[in-house]
């Protein structure tokens, strides 16, 4: 389980005052660094601190996206595409198309995964099975570094099982995710939508931060030692003058807030004076007081959706997000990109492609006790959701364009034409085709299905030893 460390109040303000040795004036971004000196392969594409119009100075309004002003993320954790959306293409009504289970009698997925592996007698046929419960436990899947390339397989994506238990083969619907789905049957898709590496929760945020791992594998203290080399995408907001926050739900009454994984971010004192509670959010949101960029944190122990917690106490949360922009009187100029993570050990059945490595540092052990197996930044993770909601949104679109995290780095930088700080998000596709500009379709938001109460999950989650959210009535 990726669960974040305990990071006090106390920690976050002694790291801020350190002072801002990760703003943007000591990262010098007139130049490509050193350590983004490239493999031959990357000879043409764009390069770290290029911008994405280079015809306008960076930091400046592009015309073609100005219909959205604020754009929110918030990034869930641990469930791959199939696992959460799998049955959407039976279940929802005119996305038949979606790429999720192959289906045989009765709507039943027939995807498989062997129970032991090559060159053991495979055993029986472990198949895609819908959970007991929204509660995660028994469950055990794996989504280490090494898990993860096992269950990849070369692209045959059969080693799920082998890399964790059975219970890797679970899915949710829209019986479980109510909210979630209506959300589909509405916004569009991101069917070719991959974590940005395979590996675990905290080297996929650093690259929707930093457009890269730096080297990192695991979720370690050892990313709390080692700086983004080209800075973040904080940095090249605060330089070029364009507001943000990080909007935190407190887990143990502390805002764990995720961008302090990196070092960059956690020494700056101007970043820390930008990380609010949840509170925050939801009356600036009332308030139409959003600034440019958003990023939000769940609760990293009750409502993120990682194992073992209910995930339909993360499903109420997003409700709340989503229902907060709907009402704002910012949501005409809005756009929140919904996704998680990375697969949680859970099973796709859409093999990563390469991608474009990020630059020339090379994976490193980031425990001690481990031995990675081969690989490298040169290939994406598992699918993970992406649902992307806004008024301009395009209805009942599907993307079939190959993104990742660093997709939402990309538009960003197009939306402010900020540089690039890595090759992955310098090459990134922008996630542009999302939007229909010329007309929005979703100018009055469309009924969505309420979340789930979540009482009969909570039960069953307590008995397996997750303790309900403090306030949460279990009937």
């Amino acid at each position: 389980m990726d669960d974040f460390p305990r990071l006090t109040r106390r920690a976050l303000l002694r790291g801020a005052a350190v002072g801002a040795l990760g703003s943007s004036g000591a990262l010098g971004f007139a130049r490509v660094p050193a350590w983004a000196k490239p493999p031959a392969r990357h000879g043409g594409l764009r390069h770290p601190d290029s911008l994405p119009l280079p015809h306008l100075p960076a930091g400046h309004s592009n015309p073609a996206l100005e219909k959205i002003e604020h754009v929110v993320v918030l990034m869930m954790e641990n469930h791959s595409f199939d696992n959460l959306l799998g049955m959407a293409p039976h279940q929802i009504p005119g996305r038949h198309h979606l790429d999720g289970f192959h289906f045989g009698h009765r709507g039943r997925p027939i995807n498989w995964n062997p129970s032991q592996a090559r060159p053991v007698v495979h055993g029986p046929r472990v198949y895609a099975t819908a959970a007991s419960s929204p509660c995660q436990q028994p469950a055990h899947p794996n989504q280490d570094w090494n898990a993860s390339h096992l269950a990849w397989n070369g692209g045959r994506n059969d080693g799920f099982v082998q890399a964790g238990t059975a219970a890797a083969m679970w899915y949710w619907d829209g019986h479980d995710l109510p909210f979630t789905y209506s959300l589909v049957e509405h916004f569009p898709v991101g069917e070719r939508y991959f974590a940005s590496v395979l590996a675990q929760t905290y080297p996929n945020r650093r690259f929707l931060f930093c457009g890269t791992a730096s080297g990192l594998t695991a979720t370690s203290n050892a990313t709390y030692t080692v700086p983004a080399a080209n800075g973040t995408i904080f940095d090249r907001l605060l330089h070029h003058g364009i507001s943000w926050k990080n909007y935190v739900q407190p887990t143990g009454g502390t805002l764990q807030a995720s961008p302090l994984i990196v070092p960059n971010f956690a020494n700056s004192q101007a970043s820390a004076a930008r990380i609010l509670p949840i509170s925050q959010f939801y009356a600036d949101a009332h308030a139409g007081a959003l600034p440019a960029f958003s990023l939000i944190d769940p609760n990293y122990s009750v409502y993120s959706e990682e194992n073992p917690q209910d995930i339909q106490a993360g499903e109420g949360f997003l409700a709340s997000v989503v229902s907060a922009l709907m009402r704002s009187r910012q949501w005409s100029r809005t756009a929140l990109f919904l996704t998680w993570d990375e697969h949680g050990g859970y099973y796709d059945h859409v093999p990563p492609p390469r991608a474009i490595a990020p630059d020339g540092i090379a994976p490193r052990q980031s425990l001690a006790n481990e031995q990675l197996v081969p690989g490298g930044y040169d290939r994406y993770g598992f699918r993970v959701p992406m649902i992307v909601v806004s008024p301009w949104a395009r209805a009942n679109y599907s993307s079939r364009v190959v993104q990742d995290h660093t997709s939402i780095l990309a538009f960003l930088e197009h939306r402010w034409n900020l540089p690039a700080l890595t090759f992955r998000d310098a090459n990134a596709h922008p996630m542009t085709d999302y939007f229909d500009f010329r007309r929005p379709a979703f100018l009055k938001p469309p009924k969505l299905a309420a979340a789930p109460t979540m009482a009969v999950g909570l039960q069953q989650c307590a008995a397996a030893g997750l303790t309900p959210p403090p306030g949460t009535p279990v009937n």
